[in-house]
């Protein structure tokens, strides 16, 4: 077989604390307002990509999860990526004569998500962010991850803030050809340790609208969203980096809580309106207040992305307080075993009990139906070199449905 460059990488989720929401350039993914996110733990949400390329290939090939696609050469977003990332191997090989000429060689990628993809967990996030990041490793490039940043965007928007680690923050911008739209760190996960993320998987359908479709309609037709990017959200970018920085957890939960609902209500101001959360959603944020309201402090934040599924935010300290709560009301649910031994969940249930929690509060007991999982993890690092090989020696996946 002819030569052949193989590279491999691990690539996270990212949970918008500050949520991006509108595009002023739609082909440049060029973002209406700045956003932060929680880079959250690789050994519970990833996607681990392998790529190679060939002199012998005939064509670019990717598969997700097992299945070709098949419509590849008509998505431009990731013909745009796969363009640039070749276009700097490109502009390297001409300063460097002896360096192989792989920048016109065609590529085959294999992709697999540990989660439901396209069902409001940040797939597409997690999934260009490690496709930049494993090509660029297979071409060699020695850009930065905020340089690449700017070609993970393009992709999809939220993908840049993928490729770092900690509480990230991506940068509008004001050029009109994006160079300075990309993401920085806010702090490194090392900072904020302690961070910790319980996601309550509300449904793993396919969303009724995308992401892409549906910000673009609230961009038309909100009259909230013009208020959102204009005064609300620069306001909140520069307390949410405080609060990050001074770890100053219920600034930083109120700050994340109030700017999702403020994002679900632009969507509810589209017209017609879009809903992400549903009744589900809406009693998790009911019970947050509870707990929070019982404990007489904020120990917890949700937050909602473009789908039903609740992220809850809170520190290390507070587990044990957050879990009495949590674990007796979604004890049925699968994933809990992953984190805690049984003596552990037996002390969330007695904790539970012995305060007389469900007779003094009017616990909807019956949450716990519209749930499918729940996901225990926390702050994490970003991308991450891998021995897992997804490819084979022809450039086929090693494994398919």
């Amino acid at each position: 077989m002819s030569e052949t460059y193989t590279a491999s990488i691990t690539a996270p989720v990212n949970i918008a604390t500050l949520k991006y929401w509108g595009k002023r350039d739609t082909s440049l993914n060029l973002p209406t307002n700045s956003s932060i996110s929680v880079t959250l733990d690789q050994s519970d949400l990833k996607t681990t990509t392998s790529a190679m390329t060939c002199s012998s290939f005939t064509k670019d090939r990717l598969w997700l999860n097992g299945e070709e696609d098949l419509q590849l050469s008509e998505s431009k977003r990731l013909t745009q990526v796969l363009a640039n990332l070749r276009l700097k191997r490109k502009e390297k090989e001409a300063k460097d004569a002896s360096l192989t000429k792989i920048s016109s060689w065609f590529i085959h990628i294999v992709s697999i998500n540990n989660f439901p993809t396209a069902a409001g967990l940040a797939s597409s996030a997690a999934g260009f962010a490690a496709l930049v990041a494993c090509v660029a490793k297979l071409l060699q490039l020695d850009d930065d991850m905020t340089e690449l940043s700017k070609i993970a965007r393009q992709g999809s928007g939220s993908a840049c803030r993928s490729l770092f680690g900690g509480f990230v923050a991506w940068e509008m911008g004001e050029k009109s050809d994006g160079s300075d739209s990309k993401a920085v760190e806010v702090a490194p996960l090392e900072h904020w340790p302690q961070m910790k993320a319980c996601v309550l998987v509300a449904c793993a359908d396919k969303k009724d609208v995308s992401s892409t479709s549906g910000m673009q309609l609230t961009v038309k037709t909100s009259d909230l969203f013009q208020k959102r990017i204009t005064e609300v959200v620069p306001e909140r970018f520069e307390q949410m980096k405080k609060s990050i920085m001074d770890r100053d957890f219920e600034l930083f939960a109120e700050l994340t809580m109030k700017d999702s609902n403020s994002f679900h209500a632009t969507c509810l101001d589209s017209y017609p309106p879009i809903f992400y959360m549903n009744d589900t959603s809406r009693k998790v944020v009911r019970l947050v207040h509870t707990i929070n309201a019982f404990y007489g402090r904020t120990i917890v934040a949700y937050t909602f992305d473009a789908g039903p599924n609740a992220v809850l935010y809170y520190l290390e300290e507070n587990e044990e307080k957050l879990m009495s709560f949590i674990y007796a009301m979604f004890k049925d649910l699968s994933g809990w075993e992953s984190k805690y031994n049984g003596e552990q969940l037996s002390k969330f249930l007695k904790n539970f009990e012995e305060q007389k929690l469900l007779d003094t509060l009017s616990l909807d007991m019956d949450i716990v139906k519209g749930c499918s999982r729940v996901i225990l993890t926390r702050v994490g690092p970003g991308p991450l070199d891998t021995d897992d090989v997804l490819i084979n020696q022809e450039g086929l996946p090693k494994f398919t449905k």
